[in-house]
């Protein structure tokens, strides 16, 4: 039977905030957008805010709405990014496998761990209070068969809790708790289930007709496994990670066309450096665009794969140009890399001016991780159907 631990830093954001600034603690702490500003949303906000009905992904106008009398911060990503870091190497002590899903969630696969530690639950406490001890960080761990329910376990009692869910007892678990408990249920599948009289995980029980799951949740009966308690029961090696993505929302509503190009470009430019940091090439190339009105469509294509700014980016360039309707203002946009392969410099063994290429491309990402990413910048005009875009050099980082 398999061991899956998930642990969840426990509202991450606010967390590292307090150890800078301990006046900080017991308040309503929201981490985003300015709300003077009124757009963007919540990042993370502290559990004394979550009282007034915030929560992450809310809009910033909504949560100041909320909670005027909140202290609304804009953060600081690379401390984030840092404390994330150092949590995984706590973490790598102790798992023969991780799988970090996000900045501050991480899954660990401790099947057949059980003689080495020789309790679970022993053993998640020892990791939180280490986490607590060394890093200031308090964190919630969830313990089960599979994925799911360990993700669903580690939102059970938080803050720092943990909470084990025995083999065999994963659907009991489940009955009693909010459909929306279960991962991937976002609010256009609730509205559905709640109209079908479903508000529980036990309720699922009730969709008997396959074609009326697939109805309500996006074509794919995996719900269904999900609320019986059913999940992946193994993690994947790190290389088959899912995707790499960036976005950017934008300050205004923006229609200039060569601005957002100019920002899909430095986005561009962004993962294809996470991406040759990982010695991967990309087969899948994605955009994400959406506009004023918060209508959000997303297009990908498929390309020979490559970890090549300048092929990723006209790729990028032709997927938005094709779907960029000229009438009303972007909101963000972003682009995603998957269907990852790993590099191989003998596969270009017959053609040396790929080989020239791929090895400069990555003296500029070693460049680039020692001394800054705005060290080295391309420039560059591309064509795409018959129009030209202007050499720009793009600078600065966006999340």
């Amino acid at each position: 039977m398999s061991t899956i631990f998930h642990l969840d830093l426990d509202a991450f954001f606010v967390s590292v905030e307090r150890l800078f600034d301990p006046s900080l603690e017991g308040k309503p702490v929201i981490v985003g957008a300015n709300p003077k500003k009124g757009r963007g949303v919540v990042a993370a906000c502290s559990y004394e805010a979550r009282k007034y009905g915030l929560h992450s992904a809310m809009p910033i106008r909504k949560a100041y709405e909320l909670c005027p009398h909140g202290i609304y911060i804009g953060g600081h990503h690379k401390e984030y990014t840092r404390f994330s870091k150092a949590v995984k190497r706590i973490l790598e002590k102790y798992a023969p496998m991780i799988q970090q899903s996000s900045v501050d969630e991480f899954f660990m696969d401790f099947t057949g761990c059980l003689h080495i530690y020789g309790s679970f639950q022993l053993l998640a406490a020892k990791i939180q209070k280490e986490i607590k001890h060394t890093l200031g960080l308090p964190c919630s761990i969830g313990i089960a068969s599979n994925k799911t329910v360990a993700k669903v376990a580690s939102d059970f009692n938080k803050p720092e809790g943990i909470t084990y869910v025995m083999p065999g007892m994963e659907k009991e678990f489940l009955a009693p708790l909010p459909i929306q408990a279960i991962p991937g249920v976002g609010k256009s599948t609730l509205k559905k289930l709640n109209a079908k009289g479903i508000y529980k995980v036990g309720d699922v029980k009730n969709l008997l007709n396959v074609n009326s799951v697939r109805e309500l949740y996006k074509n794919d009966i995996s719900l269904v496994n999900k609320a019986n308690g059913k999940g992946k029961d193994h993690l994947l090696p790190p290389q088959y990670r899912k995707s790499i993505s960036k976005e950017r929302t934008f300050g205004r509503d923006v229609k200039e066309r060569h601005i957002i190009e100019e920002i899909l470009f430095k986005l561009t430019s962004q993962v294809c450096q996470l991406v040759r940091d990982k010695n991967w090439q990309a087969s899948t190339v994605s955009i994400k665009l959406r506009y004023a009105n918060f209508h959000t469509i997303t297009r990908s294509k498929t390309i020979k794969p490559s970890d090549d700014d300048k092929e990723i980016y006209k790729a990028a360039l032709k997927l938005f140009r094709k779907n960029y309707n000229n009438v009303d203002g972007v909101r963000l946009i972003g682009i995603r890399l998957n269907n990852f392969s790993e590099y191989n410099e003998q596969q270009y063994l017959f053609d040396f001016e790929e080989v020239k290429k791929g090895r400069l491309l990555r003296a500029v990402t070693k460049i680039r991780d020692r001394y800054g990413y705005s060290t080295v910048q391309f420039g560059r005009i591309e064509k795409v159907d018959n129009i030209h875009t202007n050499p720009f050099h793009p600078e600065g980082k966006f999340m």
